[in-house]
């Protein structure tokens, strides 16, 4: 027995050492990930940025507050080989949007948000159109977590249902009621923004009033819902791209090293480690070159992945991604 032990011992060594402990965000990373040949190519999204800032644009606090579940009988819908939101409501804009969240963890306001914004407008049949306001979601929320240092998404579409949220653009928009102040800056090393230099993160202040100029007033522009459901664990995939293409639900990922790396194809895991939570949004799936993804959006702008856009390994629970759903229906 103690010899059968020792070679186990030996092979988990011999592993171990073949395996390099390369530097995160490095050339010998991005290097080493594209030997393997896999499903996606990495590159360099970040320049002259430290491993810390990457941990900190992973601001999703995973296990967050439990809402309600409700069960959607499909009856004998057949699903799409492939789905696409923003081709289903093409007269809904916030779809097609990318959004940016600066050198702040704030990636659980942002989806949160976004997908909020998509929901008014699909469930009004393109009615409303409205970009729901992060700032508003990320300063004024105390329950969901920590502001720039983290927070709940489940939190966050209860603070929805119960607080409401007013409207706000991208910074320096002057859309909407209350628009993101905090800066965007470079996630990708060809860009003309500023660069992430990893500094900053200090959460602003909840402000209950609209920017100089605009109308209606701040409690006038709230808007929420009293109806929210929630699914934890998704065990049968079918049921969330149903979920998808009824509702179009927010995503929570755990962020890896290398995702940060991300430059193009089906991502999965192949070196690093876990950074933290990450959450995207989740607008639709497909195949490709016979893998299935998920189709994503991130809010590190439109220099990062495609456009903003990436696709992720689907019906594997890849990462966590189909662990943590949260979605909402407007009253």
């Amino acid at each position: 027995m103690w010899r059968a032990a020792f070679l186990l011992l030996a092979a988990s060594l011999s592993v171990s050492l073949a395996r390099p402990h390369l530097k995160p965000l490095s050339n010998e990373m991005v290097n080493y990930i594209n030997k393997f040949n896999t499903t996606w190519k990495a590159g360099h999204n970040f320049h002259n940025v430290d491993y810390s800032y990457v941990q900190r644009l992973c601001g999703t606090m995973l296990k967050g507050p439990k809402l309600p579940v409700m069960v959607q009988y499909a009856g004998d819908l057949e699903l799409p080989k492939e789905f696409d939101s923003r081709v289903q409501w093409p007269n809904c804009p916030t779809l097609k949007e990318i959004r940016d969240q600066g050198s702040c963890g704030s990636c659980w306001a942002f989806g949160a948000a976004e997908a909020i914004s998509d929901r008014v407008c699909i469930h009004s049949n393109a009615k409303v159109s409205v970009e729901i306001s992060s700032e508003d979601l990320l300063t004024c929320c105390d329950s969901c977590g920590m502001g720039c240092n983290g927070g709940y998404p489940s939190a966050a579409w209860d603070f929805w249902t119960k607080d409401g949220l007013v409207s706000g653009g991208l910074y320096d928009s002057h859309v909407g009621c209350r628009p993101y102040t905090i800066a965007p800056c470079e996630h990708h090393v060809n860009g003309s923004r500023p660069p992430c230099t990893g500094e900053g993160g200090e959460t602003p202040q909840c402000i209950f009033q609209c920017e100089a100029g605009y109308t209606p007033s701040y409690k006038q522009d709230k808007l929420n819902t009293l109806w929210i459901l929630l699914s934890d664990s998704v065990k049968c995939f079918n049921a969330l791209d149903l979920r998808i293409l009824l509702i179009c639900p927010l995503c929570c990922v755990l962020c890896l090293v290398c995702f940060s790396s991300l430059a193009s194809g089906v991502y999965q895991h192949v070196s690093g480690s876990q950074v933290g939570g990450h959450a995207i949004k989740i607008l639709g799936w497909g195949e490709e070159a016979g893998v299935p993804y998920w189709l994503c959006a991130n809010s590190w702008n439109t220099d990062w992945g495609d456009n903003g856009f990436f696709k992720f390994l689907r019906g594997s629970d890849h990462c966590g991604i189909e662990s943590e759903i949260v979605a909402g229906i407007p009253k």
